[in-house]
């Protein structure tokens, strides 16, 4: 299929605003534009509560649901931002994490690892699996039921779901039900079609899937350690369902479907849903593109319908 007209449209206005190449910019020119695009997201949806603590040394923003004080312990979604690990934080995603707690009736609890250059590999992942374990310690003190635990993110967010659902089964616990992997990045090696098909973008390119990952690792044999690539993982049985989302005009798409592909062999209950027409980053334009928003719903009925 063409580009979303909605998509074209976005990226024209970026085009003749003139910007840089982000792998020619600064990490803080980086993370200015991604704060910029927050905007996409369109008005944040109000909520009972929104809360920033800390889990441990782990900043938290905890998210609760509309009609949360009529009912028990509620699921949780751990989500865990993208922005190649080196970008984003917990405003970058506030809108699209308000859009998941509302539809999908679970407490979000979004996740401020740290980040590279400053923090390299293996400081996110730490990070990642510290909240987790804090929530299922921690969560029933916020109205969270830690029986009813997912976890989820875009991008390297989805790459860091994946990870710790891998040590969760590995080091027995906390028990995961979902993970919902948006366009992740699963294998640092992967050469797929997709990558030379969209290696210009559109918005991810593969040059700057290179920035991200040389800012991240410290060395190129980090990129074998399934903590990066947890697709380098042999075997993936025992892990939690999944719903792996992908773009069709992103350089990640093949790695995912490929990802998807292997839990369901291994015998995890994993679906895959490729989006058509849609970038790499789409899910956080709800504000803009009708599109994103219809995936976020779904993507929020499917963790409603895992953690019921």
């Amino acid at each position: 299929m063409p580009l979303d007209p909605q998509i074209q449209a976005l990226l024209a206005q970026l085009a003749e605003q003139g910007a840089k190449a982000p792998e020619s910019m600064t990490v803080a020119e980086n993370r200015a534009m991604i704060a910029e695009f927050a905007a996409l997201a369109g008005p944040p949806v109000e909520l009972p509560t929104v809360q920033d603590v800390s889990a441990g040394d782990v900043p938290v923003r905890i998210y609760t649901p509309p009609g949360s004080d009529t009912q028990g312990p509620l699921p949780v979604l751990v989500y865990y931002h993208g922005g190649g690990w080196v970008i984003g934080d917990l405003d970058s995603h506030d809108g699209l994490c308000r859009s998941i707690a509302a539809r999908s009736g679970a407490l979000v609890v979004a996740v401020d690892y740290r980040l590279a250059p400053e923090h390299r590999f293996p400081a996110a992942v730490d990070d990642s699996f510290a909240a987790l374990t804090w929530v299922a310690e921690k969560i029933g003190d916020y109205g969270g039921d830690p029986t009813r635990l997912a976890v989820g993110g875009d991008s390297a967010g989805g790459n860091l779901s994946a990870v710790v659902a891998q040590l969760a089964k590995q080091r027995g616990g906390p028990v995961l039900r979902f993970q919902l992997l948006v366009y992740p990045a699963v294998d640092r090696f992967d050469d797929s079609p997709s990558m030379t098909e969209n290696a210009l973008g559109p918005l991810l390119s593969r040059a700057w899937i290179e920035w991200f990952l040389g800012c991240y690792l410290s060395s190129p044999d980090e990129g074998l350690d399934p903590r990066v690539s947890p697709a380098l993982t042999e075997d993936l049985s025992g892990l939690p369902p999944a719903l792996v989302i992908t773009a069709e005009f992103d350089p990640l798409r093949d790695q995912g479907a490929a990802y998807a592909g292997r839990l369901r062999r291994a015998g995890v209950d994993a679906t895959l849903l490729p989006v058509d027409g849609m970038i790499h980053g789409f899910l956080q334009m709800g504000g803009v593109v009708d599109r994103a928003r219809e995936i976020v719903d779904q993507a929020a009925d499917a963790v409603r319908a895992a953690l019921r």
